[in-house]
């Protein structure tokens, strides 16, 4: 069994980790209220599987398939989600929030479990927990090489496929505030860690290749410098950025409020974020491209920033397109 602490005990148990340069695995729920330390030389395969930017201790590489992989998805209906929406911008426009990521549950079925899952996705951070979920996740949440901490927030999604897709996304009005906003709370959040932040980068393109199709996401990089004893407090200040702006919103105490009484259920791991101290840098992502274990049930969770000038169908038509496999080899879905 995997030990669940309470935040206290991690952020003790990370800082001694951290001082005595130890490696370990964290993996925190978006709520704080569960989170999970191992030390790397513990950590046994047949229970957590992660692979983070190549660090892993999966002895499988990607699996290549050729055959037809079963995957279909029983979506929230647009008129379910219409009033999660509407409640959504109701607050926004009486001021109570300037960005809220709103996410639902999709009800999935498919042949693969999810060890198999892990083993043939491809992402920048995969992690698979034994009968709870797997993630394979394309976003960081933060990375410190040295002294230097970056943050590489994702925020605008859209279809490559569309005309002109790259052009569309970076000159959407309602895209650029989204990112801006969130760009501004990750700058702030890094400033309550960080001596001196910066953005390297604004408003950069990846393409993320699922079994459906092609998205594009828009991210940035926001830079700042940690003291010279940031691995003694690594704990302390890594919860301090918790939850994740790009998976909450701004500003995040009211925006949390928001986000319980609209969604209607407890996120749990989904949205939280993950990472490996290597004894002398820390690599992290957040906990999203989810698939849940419920009773037996997989549930596939997705999410996407709301402004007031959000349209409900646009929105809705995003969270169904974030459901998908990346997976290692392309094949025709089987529905």
């Amino acid at each position: 069994m995997i030990p669940i602490l309470t935040a206290s005990e991690a952020i003790l148990q990370m800082n001694a980790y951290g001082s005595a340069r130890v490696p370990f695995l964290f993996i925190i729920d978006f709520s704080a209220r569960y989170p999970v330390v191992l030390r790397l030389d513990e950590l046994k395969a047949d229970e957590v599987l992660y692979d983070f930017n190549g660090a892993t201790n999966a002895t499988k590489a990607n699996e290549l398939f050729h055959t037809p992989v079963q995957f279909g998805k029983n979506a929230l209906s647009f008129e379910e989600y219409l009033p999660k929406f509407d409640y959504v911008v109701h607050q926004l426009k009486r001021g109570n929030s300037f960005l809220v990521n709103l996410s639902v549950c999709t009800k999935i079925t498919t042949d693969l479990d999810l060890q198999t899952i892990f083993n043939r996705t491809k992402a920048k951070y995969r992690l698979w927990w034994r009968d709870r979920f797997v993630c394979f996740s394309p976003e960081i949440f933060v990375q410190v090489r040295g002294n230097r901490m970056a943050s590489f927030p994702m925020k605008g999604t859209i279809d490559a496929d569309l005309p002109l897709a790259k052009e569309r996304i970076l000159a959407d009005v309602k895209e650029a505030a989204e990112h801006a906003t969130i760009v501004d709370l990750i700058r702030n959040d890094l400033s309550m860690v960080a001596q001196k932040v910066w953005v390297e980068r604004y408003r950069f393109i990846e393409a993320i290749a699922t079994n459906q199709k092609t998205l594009l996401q828009v991210s940035s990089e926001i830079a700042g410098l940690l003291p010279d004893d940031w691995r003694e407090t690594v704990g302390t200040w890594l919860f301090k950025l918790l939850p994740a702006g790009s998976v909450s919103g701004a500003p995040k105490p009211s925006t949390l409020a928001i986000i319980q009484q609209a969604e209607g259920y407890e996120r749990g791991y989904y949205t939280g974020v993950a990472g490996i101290f290597d004894g002398e840098n820390l690599d992290s992502g957040v906990l999203i491209r989810f698939i849940e274990n419920s009773n037996g049930q997989l549930f596939f969770k997705s999410g996407g920033g709301i402004t007031a000038r959000s349209e409900a169908r646009s929105e809705y038509r995003e969270i169904i397109d974030k459901v998908y496999l990346p997976l290692a080899h392309e094949f025709n879905p089987v529905h």
